[in-house]
């Protein structure tokens, strides 16, 4: 009787292999443990270390009295939270915070969607389009800030062009009022990354069925009813994308709005990660502390019923 070579014990011979035919569960054993979980442990150790723990720590020091002025960190209990809610301020944080954030959702996936609808063809001007849309979202958010806070402000470029149009001095203080800044502020953050928003949009439209729109067509619907009633509901899913990345996104908004405005004029578009920035450079730790973890409850309170909203409207559709 010959013997079986090494070839076909690799393969699997009688000796790898069950009396069903099937590969031995000691030899998926053996394969499986030349992948090691040694290898994922340094991935989870920076994870621990730079994320987890900070977390943690970060839910224990908004119950001390942290800060750069006392020499000793003691327990309050809630006494910060009572405090800043007796003060108000960061109830008006919150209410900033979150008009910004329904902004920003709001004109990024219109200027995303309007985009996706123009550039839909796949043409060679579109596709360079695209690229140049696209620009702003991999650009620096402080940089965007910046270049915006110098094109807008009363001798910036944007009055400039308009003195030249108009033929008188125009000096219009864009980011000057306490009621409209906010909304420019958050036009800028939604142009910035309205370039995501259309990539998205664009991956839905592609995967809509010609088929559809062919018998769409031919029952006489037209261009808008075809896309009110046919494509934009099959773009639920990517409306899901959209909306929950740009609402809890802009929630923890902070560098275009430091940038352009820094929580002016009169802390009108005072962020509440601007309003923690402050308190934690005035050496109020534990407050600032305090402050983020309201922010991590708030994110939490908005997105679960939010995204929960949206994939049953998904079901629906």
């Amino acid at each position: 009787m010959s013997t079986p070579t090494l070839a076909q014990n690799e393969v699997g011979t009688p000796a790898s292999r069950s009396r069903h035919g099937r590969p031995d569960r000691a030899n998926k054993t053996r394969r499986a443990g030349t992948h090691p979980w040694a290898f994922a442990a340094p991935a989870f150790l920076f994870l621990g270390v730079f994320f987890f723990l900070p977390t943690i720590f970060n839910f224990v020091y908004a119950f001390t009295n942290w800060s750069s002025f006392k020499s000793e960190i003691n327990f309050v209990g809630v006494e910060n939270f009572t405090r800043l809610f007796e003060t108000g301020d960061i109830v008006r944080a919150l209410k900033v915070t979150l008009t910004y954030a329904v902004l920003v959702a709001l004109l990024q996936n219109l200027f995303g969607l309007l985009l996706a609808l123009l550039l839909e063809a796949d043409t060679r001007v579109n596709r360079f389009a695209r690229v140049m849309f696209f620009i702003p979202v991999v650009m620096s958010a402080l940089a965007v800030g910046y270049v915006f806070q110098a094109i807008l402000k009363p001798t910036g470029a944007l009055n400039g062009i308009l003195t030249t149009l108009l033929g008188h001095d125009v000096t219009i203080p864009w980011l000057g009022s306490t009621t409209w800044t906010i909304l420019v502020v958050a036009t800028i953050h939604a142009w910035k990354w309205m370039g995501l928003s259309m990539l998205i949009y664009l991956a839905g439209l592609k995967t809509i069925s010609e088929d559809v729109l062919e018998a769409s067509r031919l029952d006489g619907a037209g261009p808008w009813m075809t896309f009110w009633k046919i494509r934009f509901p099959l773009l639920a899913p990517a409306v899901t994308f959209n909306v929950a990345t740009a609402l809890l996104g802009s929630m923890n908004g902070f560098d275009i709005v430091q940038a352009t405005t820094a929580g002016g004029p009169a802390r009108s578009t005072e962020l509440l990660n601007i309003f923690i920035f402050r308190t934690f450079g005035q050496g109020l730790f534990a407050q600032a502390t305090t402050m983020s973890l309201v922010l991590f409850l708030a994110v939490i309170a908005l997105a679960i019923p939010l995204i929960t909203m949206l994939r049953r409207r998904e079901d629906v559709l």
